[in-house]
């Protein structure tokens, strides 16, 4: 699993190590293979003939003391079966086991009772009860807020102020509890994946990421698929690059009608360890809230909050300072964070004041996708490591109702408060007794059916639930008109951004960003092919061409 991320991981290195860092690390690799080179050449040629049977029956029984040791320990619960974070997860398991069972186990394992019949039984217990809301549906915005959590929950950390006053007088307002997460300090996208669909990432194997395996092929049921049929259009919005955990790839098998990535996106300031600031994400709500004259459904995922925290002080005059820390070498870590996640605050601040002018009926649903990458343990925190506090806000009338729930419990339970029960793991959720032991047994069944069975859920048809063509971006990106002045050309048109890029026959040209109507050429083409020129969305980080003018 981490292998597979490892593209993505090279994306924001410099995120949390400096250019020296990285340099020093290459020029240390390339050492010590110049060392084995030299060893190669220079080392002694044995004569001896090689044991091949010894060695092969020595390999075989290191290898099978090494599975029934993994058994032995899985079963006694000395090693984990669950990874929230596959670094700590290599930490405290140890890398042989923690590369071997993310290889070996992946995907949803076949229940040993999964049949058509037992599915059928389960659908049956899935039949809406109540009608559904045939009023006009109020939009739904899910925002994800990295790395967000209360401060004052972990001990022995002191601020000079509160980081978070909006949102803790939001959760004494509105419907809260604390929202049991996937994951620990990383893995965002396990998140998403139960807030958007439903189910559990727990049925997946340790430390896999479905955005990453199965849904790299396979559709997926999930609230933007149910929703349509209600008359919504989906969106996901996130203010980092678009190719992270293959998003854009990822979303159209999710059932998202568009997809507006840092790439599409213009005013965007960054924090000083290099994330987008959340604040943008503004615009792009609302932009995406009037898009349509219909009900909207917006995914919007955050990133300001992200590590890594310096351990240095690096904030020049900070709004809030950290007055302790335990351990105390993490107390610039801590005050860096507080700084971000209250500017965070300050954006839901002004989301929900935007939200309240509205003239049609917004539900927001607000939490953290896990907590921050600190040194946050068992016992330094007061809440459990996997819990972040989640508040469901509306502009008109909800009754407030408290209660602690996991993330892939979320989607259903706000869906039910607005009279919407369709989807077949959402009604089954609302219709189920979350306590009963069946209930998660239920869900891995309806799961497994879905991505690795028979589908029986839609009759046994493998096309029952189709990508959607999504269009990257709320707002097109044109061609207007391409203007030659001497020998340099300037394309005129719409929706341009820093991420846009010339491009001849799918090849970027050296190309300034001058508005959002305008871009420069750098470089000469021929005048035959210049008509031939289009604009390009272009990933930074890998020189990846996210979406292309027609």
């Amino acid at each position: 699993k981490d292998i597979r991320n490892v593209v993505d991981g090279f994306s924001i290195v410099t995120n949390y190590l400096s250019v020296k860092v990285i340099a020093l690390s290459i020029a240390a690799v390339v050492i010590v293979l110049l060392f084995f080179i030299f060893l190669f050449k220079k080392g002694k040629k044995l004569d001896t003939e090689v044991p091949y049977r010894r060695n092969l029956v020595i390999v075989i029984m290191i290898i099978g003391i090494m599975l029934g040791s993994m058994k032995v320990f899985t079963e006694t619960g000395v090693l984990q079966t669950f990874f929230g974070n596959l670094a700590y997860a290599y930490r405290d398991n140890g890398v042989p086991y923690g590369f071997m069972t993310t290889w070996v186990n992946d995907g949803i394992s076949k229940p040993d009772d999964y049949s058509k019949e037992l599915i059928d039984k389960i659908i049956k217990k899935s039949k809406p009860y109540g009608e559904n809301n045939k009023k006009k549906k109020p939009n739904i915005i899910f925002l994800q807020l990295e790395s967000f959590i209360d401060p004052t929950n972990i001990k022995g950390v002191k601020l000079s102020q509160d980081p978070i006053p909006y949102y803790r007088k939001l959760m004494k307002e509105y419907s809260s509890g604390l929202l049991t997460v996937p994951a620990v300090g990383a893995g965002t996208s396990n998140t998403e994946y139960e807030a958007i669909t439903g189910k559990s990432v727990r049925f997946f194997g340790p430390g896999e990421y479905p955005y990453k395996s199965i849904l790299q092929e396979k559709t997926c049921e999930s609230l933007p698929y149910i929703l349509k049929k209600q008359g919504y259009k989906s969106h996901a919005i996130h203010n980092h690059r678009g190719g992270f955990y293959d998003r854009n790839k990822v979303f159209s098998k999710l059932g998202f009608d568009t997809f507006t990535s840092l790439e599409y996106m213009n005013g965007v300031s960054s924090t000083p360890k290099g994330w987008a600031r959340d604040d943008v994400l503004l615009k792009y709500i609302m932009k995406a809230l009037k898009s349509t004259k219909g009900s909207d459904y917006i995914y919007t995922i955050s990133v300001q909050g992200h590590g890594k925290y310096p351990e240095e002080r690096i904030l020049g005059a900070p709004k809030i300072k950290a007055l302790a820390a335990e351990p105390a070498q993490q107390k610039w870590a801590y005050e860096y964070y507080s700084n971000q996640i209250n500017e965070m605050d300050e954006f839901v601040k002004q989301l929900t004041a935007k939200l309240k002018k509205l003239n049609e009926d917004v539900v927001l649903v607000m939490y953290g996708d896990h907590i921050p990458a600190l040194d946050i343990t068992a016992d330094s925190y007061d809440k459990d490591l996997y819990q972040t506090p989640y508040v469901i806000w509306s502009n008109f009338d909800m009754e407030k109702q408290d209660k602690d729930q996991h993330a892939y419990e979320l989607t259903a339970d706000v869906c039910d408060r607005v009279g919407i029960h369709e989807g077949t793991v959402f009604k089954y959720q609302q219709n189920t007794d979350h306590n009963d032991k069946s209930f998660l047994e239920g869900l891995n069944l309806l799961a497994y059916d879905m991505l690795y069975g028979e589908r029986y859920i839609y009759g046994g048809s493998k096309d029952a639930v189709k990508a959607t063509k999504m269009k990257m971006g709320v707002k097109t990106v044109k061609i207007d008109k391409v203007v030659n002045v001497g020998e340099r050309y300037y394309i005129k048109g719409q929706n341009f951004t820093e991420y846009s890029k010339v491009t001849l026959n799918g090849e970027p040209l050296s190309t300034i960003y001058l508005g959002p109507t305008l871009l420069g050429l750098q470089e000469e083409v021929d005048p035959d092919k210049a008509k031939e020129m289009k604009v390009s969305q272009i990933d930074k980080s890998n020189k990846e061409i996210i979406s292309t003018t027609e």
